[in-house]
């Protein structure tokens, strides 16, 4: 989980060539994402187009073609990059699933929340609604399910009544690969 957050926290420092690198060093490492990837790309590509039509178009430069209504030369390039690094933290997004599956994102959650509980946050409150959350992006929707729910009132029926955390121990290649993305992530900054 930290090594995800180095990951999409990195992207935001990187260029074309560093997001390439990153997202074929994913397929490389597990193939089977693939599909996953498409799927949370495919649901986000409405966001992807707003993003991309209100960075070309609102971004001061030098219009395409010197056309008054179309977007400007930069305006295109920097809508191109932030629409590359949101797929490529889909990217990550479907790795971390892929290798952690549903129970291991909702545990390494818990394990990360634990140091903010000092502050009075309930993580158990916010590792719950995660589950449900997840749980029901893994089953697909409807055509129109969103008015539906927005106009009735949600019902579970024989939905979970508790929630089982597995928690694996921390061991010492933990510790290695938590330094190395943090150097990673260092480099990214800094380039």
């Amino acid at each position: 989980m930290i090594i995800w957050l180095a990951a999409v926290a990195g992207v935001q420092f990187v260029g074309s060539a560093g997001l390439g690198l990153l997202v074929a060093a994913l397929l490389l490492q597990t193939p089977a994402l693939v599909g996953r990837w498409w799927s949370f790309v495919w649901r986000a590509r409405w966001l992807l187009l707003t993003l991309w039509l209100i960075l070309a178009y609102n971004t001061p430069g030098e219009a395409l073609h010197d056309l008054a209504w179309a977007p400007t030369f930069e305006g295109v390039a920097e809508a191109n990059m932030q629409a590359a690094r949101l797929v490529t933290m889909l990217a990550c997004l479907a790795w971390l699933f892929q290798r952690l599956g549903h129970e291991g994102v909702v545990g390494g959650l818990w394990g990360l929340l634990q140091p903010v509980r000092f502050m009075g946050v309930d993580i158990e409150r916010i590792v719950v609604r995660l589950s449900l959350v997840l749980e029901n992006l893994e089953a697909p929707m409807e055509k129109g399910s969103w008015k539906r729910m927005l106009r009735d009132q949600p019902s579970v029926p024989g939905g979970r009544t508790s929630l089982q955390l597995s928690l694996a121990p921390w061991m010492r290649r933990d510790t290695v690969l938590v330094a190395i993305s943090g150097l990673g992530l260092i480099g990214a900054a800094l380039l």
